[in-house]
């Protein structure tokens, strides 16, 4: 019997209990929560939505573009093991109306069933342009009965195109933290970490003469801003005549070429544009100014992100490195939201897959947040880069999404896409695809949207990263995706009630693990090798992938682990995804601190020490000497110690099953909050010297979870909430089941 019944049969001796449940919050319509906040020229403002028809300036809202939308909410509970049972939403086109329990547009009723985070409006229609309010209760598993939650309003948009809601891009004020007197009038601002903005300034001149010298940067040198940083560093000089009196000016960034041009390129993707109201931006820390009088206050970065939550998520532990890793990871996520789109950086602003993946991953830990991720996802379907491997990404974020939201909207709206993608018209007889043997033909460039000039493989990039990979017709890293693409189908197929193909993917999967054993695995050595085509050599890219795709065979696991440990990390920052992944999947959680945790300068703590603030391209300029500062794939490390690291992640979509399997190796202690869904997941460990190993968390309301804690011996003594208890070995671990609440686990 599992845990979720068990719960049901427990509590139901309860059902005729007359205390209330808590209401529910952090609602959300189609991912969106704040749907009712109003932006003006990129701040948020105090007015609501039945306030727009005053407003004489140009308002921006999250509008929503489906004719059925997805509600969700949070549910909360004060009590341990508590689930909900049924639900009644209230839509309403006015608040007033709602107020008073009426409901023109929609009332469900009471609808039993446990689904708290993507339930689809079922009432009249709706019409576009409108703003409509609604409001849900909730009963849980004690019988309780939950009052209203806050009444949330939504707009729509002015057509129902189906396409995924997104927020205006958002503006903050923001100051140096520091100044420094370089001559007279002449001063080094400094505003503490990198973004991506433009600058304010308010400056007194004596008369009409004055010219002051502004200059913008990222890294600075002798003293001041560093004039010629090398690679894609960013610098800028602006010249800025000065009117009589005080006045307040805004400098405009100049356009890059580079990043700007719409003209075509090999993937025939373009960069995404700045919109008029926030204007260009520029990445910069430093601002210099000369000829001029200066107060710290007066002088102001607008930023421009995403909206983003900076409490959602937290980390601490007994590492210093590693908690600085985590803080530049985490800032990463924000400041290179700019565009309102994932991008690859700076340099070209361009939506690349492999980028998309790292970020989607990263925010999700970072915060509570959904729609940018599931936006760059369905843009990229649209529009995929070059790449073999990363054409098939698109799988494996559409699986993504649907895990951490439990929303399969997208899913079925681009299932055909997503099957393209997997790309099983390149096999060959031999159960591998292939690129190189005439079956790219143009129907299947077209089937994945491919409109560029040469779809190749790619494995790592730079090229210099691959540690050494030899290509080949059939090519390991690209078949292992194809395996990954082919086994989140037949998730996917089943999530969506296709049970045939879930099936046929099933099937093909399970012989595509074998046809890439018998091609790529030696025997004699122990470890798989790049190609199928007779060449032996050995990278840790063939093999990192085969682990973090779970392609490897239980007995065989040992020995690619071994050599994927003596490749340390010749890999790019971009690969490092997949090597983490590998690493903690076979199970070696002492190595994988060591990678997040290292000082050398193949680490993400080099990014730090070199100067940056945002995650580079590359760990130093010297393996890619055009490189930008502000590059989201080289954040990596926070959702591999969120992951991997601290072990949370979901196993059923939208959290309802919870997989809590910390790998802390040596690191004595830690403790996280991470956002989902359904409302905050919170771990900490002890892990003591004396072999005592000690985990506290807290679930949220509705969730129930696996919790792994790590052997420390084969005779060993478990409790659970202070009492005794067995627990199952599985693998390597004692694992628990449980429901929400705090609970507290300790073993030696």
């Amino acid at each position: 019997m599992t845990i979720r019944i068990l719960l049901f049969v427990l509590c139901f001796s309860s059902i005729f209990c007359c205390a209330s449940a808590q209401f529910p919050t952090r609602l959300t319509t189609d991912l969106i929560e704040h749907t009712d906040r109003i932006f003006i020229d990129g701040y948020p403002t105090n007015l609501s939505l039945n306030e727009l028809s005053t407003a004489v300036e140009k308002c921006r809202m999250a509008r929503i573009r489906s004719p059925k939308p997805m509600l969700g909410w949070v549910v909360n509970s004060d009590k341990n093991n508590t689930l909900q049972t049924a639900y009644r939403i209230l839509v309403a086109s006015s608040p007033t109306l709602l107020a008073q329990d009426n409901a023109d547009m929609w009332d469900s009723g009471r609808t039993p069933g446990s689904n708290s985070v993507a339930v689809q409006y079922e009432g009249k229609p709706l019409h576009v342009s409108s703003a409509y309010f609604w409001k849900v209760k909730v009963w849980n598993n004690r019988g309780e009965e939950s009052p209203f939650s806050a009444i949330r309003a939504f707009f729509t948009h002015d057509e129902f195109d189906g396409k995924t809601g997104e927020y205006p891009l958002q503006i903050t004020d923001e100051y140096p933290v520091g100044i420094k007197v370089l001559n007279e009038r002449h001063y080094l601002l400094d505003f503490g970490r990198d973004a991506f903005g433009r600058l304010r300034l308010t400056l007194t001149s004596a008369g009409e003469n004055d010219t002051a010298t502004v200059r913008l940067g990222e890294a600075v040198k002798d003293g001041k801003i560093n004039r010629s940083p090398g690679a894609t560093i960013r610098y800028a000089e602006y010249r800025l005549p000065l009117q009589s009196g005080t006045h307040t000016y805004i400098i405009k960034i100049r356009p890059d070429s580079r990043n700007t041009d719409t003209r075509a390129n090999e993937s025939a993707v373009l960069p995404i544009l700045m919109p008029d109201y926030t204007g260009e931006v520029l990445p910069f820390r430093y601002c210099e100014l000369e000829n001029c009088d200066v107060v710290a206050s007066q002088v102001v970065r607008q930023t421009v992100h995403y909206p983003f939550d900076n409490n959602a998520a937290t980390f601490n532990s007994s590492d210093s490195v590693l908690n600085s890793v985590w803080e530049m990871c985490k800032y990463s996520v924000r400041a290179t939201s700019f565009a309102g789109l994932y991008i690859d950086g700076d340099r070209e602003r361009i939506p690349y897959e492999a980028d998309a993946l790292i970020n989607q991953l990263c925010h999700y830990v970072a915060d509570r947040e959904f729609t940018i991720a599931r936006r760059s996802h369905e843009y990229l379907i649209e529009h995929p880069t070059w790449p073999t491997e990363w054409i098939m990404q698109s799988v494996i974020m559409a699986w993504n999404d649907f895990l951490y939201t439990g929303n399969s909207a997208s899913l079925r709206c681009f299932y055909d896409d997503l099957k393209a993608k997997c790309f099983t018209d390149l096999r060959e007889k031999n159960g591998l695809i292939s690129t190189k043997t005439g079956r790219l033909t143009p129907a299947v460039l077209a089937a994945v949207h491919f409109k560029g000039k040469n779809m190749r493989d790619i494995v790592d990039w730079p090229q210099s990263e691959m540690d050494g990979f030899v290509h080949s017709t059939y090519n390991a890293v690209v078949n292992a995706y194809h395996y990954q693409s082919l086994c989140l189908l037949s998730k996917i197929a089943d999530a969506i009630g296709y049970q045939r193909d879930k099936e046929d993917f099933a099937r093909q999967a399970a012989q595509m693990k074998i046809d890439f054993n018998r091609a790529f695995f030696d025997a004699e050595m122990g470890y798989y090798k790049d190609g199928a085509d007779g060449d032996r050599h050995f990278s840790l890219h063939a093999n990192m992938f085969a682990l973090a795709f779970n392609l490897v065979p239980e007995k065989n696991v040992k020995t690619v682990e071994g050599f994927v440990r003596s490749r340390g990390m010749a890999c790019s920052v971009y690969g490092s995804q997949f090597l983490g992944d590998a690493v903690y999947n076979a199970g070696d959680g002492e190595y994988g601190l060591k990678l997040l945790a290292s000082t050398g300068e193949r680490s993400w703590y080099n990014m730090i020490r070199a100067g940056s603030t945002i995650a580079m391209e590359a760990w130093d300029n010297k393996y890619k000497p055009n490189q930008d500062w502000n590059h989201i794939w080289g954040a990596a490390a926070l959702n591999i110690i969120a992951r991997k690291l601290m072990g949370i992640e979901p196993i059923e979509p939208g959290f309802a099953r919870i997989r809590i399997k910390p790998q802390p190796g040596s690191l004595r202690q830690a403790e996280i909050k991470m956002p989902s869904i359904r409302g905050d997941i919170c771990v900490s460990f002890n892990n003591s010297p004396d072999g005592i190993f000690t985990l506290d968390v807290n679930i949220p309301a509705n969730s129930v979870a696996e919790i792994w804690l790590p052997k420390v011996k084969d005779k060993y003594s478990l409790t659970v909430d202070n009492l005794p208890h067995k627990g199952t070995p599985t693998a390597g671990f004692i694992k628990v089941e449980t429901g929400s609440g705090r609970h507290v686990f300790s073993i030696r």
